[in-house]
């Protein structure tokens, strides 16, 4: 894999629902929470926590935790439209989402990029979030199409594919 290059790597999920309401389930707390996250929580600008249907906006800040797991992760909402696109940090990297149409299908498109090229960097940012954003968003399109929630809730439950 000579070419292979290791700074991003993208990750795109056909939905089928309509694209608000997927992009509904990026720009929330509460929405955030139903597919992705076991807590998602925004401040604003003035430092205050924001409630959990007030929709995130451009310079919040975030505090993530997932079910399974005692990682944390913080950042920043970098560029944010009301309809199709959210890009912000994310362990260290960049993270762009654009909801779509294509060929008459709804498409969630997640570019994650600015990933370093060092050997930890390769392994941890481009391969276990590749991992871990294939399966939030098909996660999501379960939700979404279905309603059922694919994630593993028990901590004690160590090394399954849905933490």
């Amino acid at each position: 894999m000579e070419n292979q290059d290791w700074t991003q790597f993208t990750k795109r999920i056909s939905i089928h629902t309509n694209q608000e309401k997927i992009f509904e389930h990026f720009v929330t707390q509460e929405n955030m929470e139903k597919w992705f996250l076991s807590k998602a929580e925004f401040i604003d600008h003035d430092n205050i926590i924001k409630g959990r249907h007030a929709r995130i906006e451009k310079g919040d800040t975030y505090v993530w935790m997932w079910h399974g797991s005692d990682n944390v992760a913080e950042g920043e909402i970098l560029e944010l439209n009301d309809q199709s696109n959210l890009k912000f940090t994310f362990l260290n990297c960049i993270v762009d989402i654009k909801v779509k149409t294509e060929s008459e299908e709804n498409v969630v498109e997640l570019v994650q990029s600015e990933i370093a090229l060092d050997e930890e960097s390769r392994m941890n940012y481009y391969i276990g979030c590749s991992r871990g954003w294939t399966f939030y968003l098909s996660n999501l399109k379960s939700i979404l199409e279905g309603g059922i929630d694919l994630r593993n809730r028990n901590k004690n439950l160590k090394y399954v594919i849905n933490t």
